[in-house]
């Protein structure tokens, strides 16, 4: 049995009834759930070791405790473009090329902003894969994605652009304002708001990180004994070398540690963002607003453009359908939120963020045990079912 700490807000027991089943029955190691409701906190839970690999009696999950979120970090740099459009310092309809001269190059006149975040810049992978160290080096990156041409038609379809995110991105964010993604987080987002998460970890914070470690989900009762795994057809698409879903995710040949301080440090909002749950939670609550008496991030017409459907239907790289506001997953079969109206990011191997306007709620979870998911981690699920049981109670 694991020791659950922390408090909920009465009638928010369902929470921790099943942030307490993920330990028993699906697997889990190590997490933490944070829930605002109207800008106030009224779930905060933790439980576990810090380190997934670590051996029982490992050291405990303490209040503070970041984990490395990976692509629930896409969600977080998301909001900087839109953002930077709020200010007027952004065209969403403007060519990258507008702003990143090099892009122009192999066809990509016709890729417009709104094309990065909606995943139709048609990107997804590289010709020729990073090195680990190229991939942190903040420059190669970019230039292999300037160099390289579409995989189809910008705007005419859309696939998950899993790791080549974090350098397009990055590089439009550092054109347009001269600071790097991470550095624009933190001081305009994160440090203004309290939130605890990073793109590009600061050595200080380095040992309030946990290890993360990939997990085989747990025999679950519910599907007769069989192991939950991801849909077959990702999964077959995955072992194909040749796929643009190997190839999306393997973008970064050999895998990087992602456990390695070095790889922590890089600004790779793609697959390295670090975050507690309570940060998470806190990064969507502002977004929404009426957080703690300060100022809410989003305007209400860039909230609107964050959850406007841009991409919908067969994914070129996840194979199932998928949908995208700019720079956001929307509520849908392939990662389901809380409400149609909601938006976020999941990570792959569990961690997810999200808020819902309409029910005032934003949301963190993060995960040290990495199970084998894209979008749609059990254990992620469970706790979204919670929160809608509890407002509905």
């Amino acid at each position: 049995m694991v020791d659950v700490q922390g408090t909920v807000a009465d009638g928010f027991e369902p929470v921790r009834d099943a942030f307490a089943e993920n330990f028993a029955r699906r697997g889990e190691r190590g997490a933490a759930v944070a829930v605002y409701q109207g800008g106030r906190k009224v779930v905060d839970l933790w439980g576990g070791t810090r380190d997934a690999d670590g051996a029982p009696g490992g050291e405990p999950w303490a209040a503070g405790t970041a984990q490395v979120v990976r692509s629930a970090g896409k969600g977080v740099a998301a909001a900087v473009p839109l953002l930077l459009h709020q200010r007027g310092l952004v065209d969403l309809d403007a060519p990258v090329g507008t702003y990143w001269p090099e892009f122009k190059a192999a066809g990509k006149e016709r890729v417009l902003v709104r094309h990065l975040l909606s995943h139709r810049a048609g990107l997804p992978v590289l010709d020729t894969p990073l090195t680990p160290a190229q991939a942190v080096d903040g420059v190669s990156g970019p230039e292999a994605l300037a160099a390289q041409a579409p995989a189809w038609e910008p705007g005419a379809a859309h696939g998950y652009h899993a790791q080549t995110y974090s350098w397009l991105l990055g590089e439009l964010v550092l054109r347009v304002t001269g600071r790097t993604v991470g550095r624009w987080v933190a001081e305009e987002m994160a440090g203004p708001f309290g939130a605890d998460l990073w793109i590009g970890l600061p050595e200080a914070e380095q040992a309030r990180v946990g290890r993360i470690a990939d997990v085989e989900p747990p025999a679950d009762p519910a599907t007769g004994g069989l192991r939950l795994r991801p849909k077959k057809a990702v999964s077959d698409a995955y072992r194909d070398p040749d796929s643009l879903t190997r190839r999306a995710f393997a973008a970064i040949t050999p895998m990087a540690d992602e456990n390695d301080p070095a790889y922590r440090a890089a600004e790779l909002p793609a697959s390295a963002g670090i975050a507690t749950a309570d940060g998470l939670a806190r990064f969507y609550a502002s977004l929404l607003g009426d957080l703690d008496g300060t100022r809410r991030l989003f305007a209400p017409a860039t909230l609107t453009l964050a959850r406007t459907e841009e991409s919908a239907g067969p994914d070129r790289v996840l194979v199932v359908g998928t949908r995208f506001g700019l720079g956001y997953m929307l509520h849908g079969p392939a990662s389901p939120l809380l409400a149609p109206g909601s938006f976020g990011h999941p990570g792959r191997g569990g961690s997810l963020g999200f808020a819902d306007p309409e029910a005032g709620i934003s949301f963190g979870y993060v995960t040290n045990g990495m199970q084998k998911n894209v979008t749609a981690d059990p254990r992620a699920q469970a706790l979204v079912r919670a929160v809608g049981a509890a407002l509905k109670g």
